[in-house]
Parts: C-alpha cells; sequence; structure tokens
C-alpha cells in the first residue's frame, strides 16, 4: 500500500489485492484508533478486483473508528466486481463513494469546509 499526505488532515491510500489488503486495512485500523485525531482517508480501490467478508468487515470497522473521531472516509476507483458487490450488500448507502481520487478529495475538502464554518 502506498499513503501520501494530501493535506495535513486528507491521507489517500492506494490499496492493492490479498494477501497485502487485509494487512494494510489492519494498519489504517490501528492508526486511526491510536491517533488522538486522524486524518480522513480516501482509499483508492483501483488494484483490488476481490474483497472478502472479512474485507468488508475491516472497512466497516475503519468507517467506525473514523467516524468515532470526526473524520471522514472516501472509497473511489472501484473495479465494476468491487462495485457490484457494494450494491448487492447495501454497503454503497453505508459507504461515500467516488468515481475517482480528485472526486473523493474534493468532496472531502467541501465537507471539511462545511464543517469548519459550522464549529465557528
Amino acid at each position: 500500500m502506498s499513503v501520501s499526505d494530501w493535506s495535513e488532515n486528507i491521507i489517500v491510500a492506494n490499496l492493492q489485492d490479498e494477501p497485502a489488503l487485509s494487512d494494510d486495512l489492519a494498519g489504517l485500523i490501528e492508526r486511526t484508533r491510536e491517533a488522538n485525531n486522524p486524518p480522513s482517508i480516501v482509499l483508492n480501490l483501483e488494484s483490488v478486483t476481490y474483497l472478502n467478508s472479512s474485507n468488508l468487515a475491516q472497512l466497516l470497522d475503519l468507517r467506525k473508528a473514523l467516524v468515532d473521531h470526526n473524520a471522514g472516509l472516501r472509497l473511489c476507483e472501484l473495479q465494476q466486481p468491487v462495485a457490484s458487490l457494494f450494491t448487492v450488500t447495501g454497503l454503497d448507502r453505508v459507504f461515500e463513494i467516488q468515481d475517482n481520487t480528485a472526486i473523493a478529495l474534493a468532496s472531502m475538502h467541501i465537507e471539511d469546509d462545511h464543517l469548519s464554518e459550522y464549529e465557528s
């Protein structure tokens, strides 16, 4: 997995298929839980062609950990089999899914700006 800091509050993680996927998601969950103020995360799934039930559970755990810290999560670049899995399971209504990384970052940036205005 390659992780890049897009900004102070947002990271982009480019995920790969198993066997790396489970370890990468576990690392992101741990990083989020240990941080006092974790960054929001954009997960680029362009290189992920299959998700198993454990991966879905990890994604839900990551989402919960981020929501608990008022941070966001976006998924993007889903391959058709992965996108279909989210639709069939109803998880497309749970996760915010964008077409590409640029749109995911823009939507997250807009949300951060909106929250900043609301908190002021």
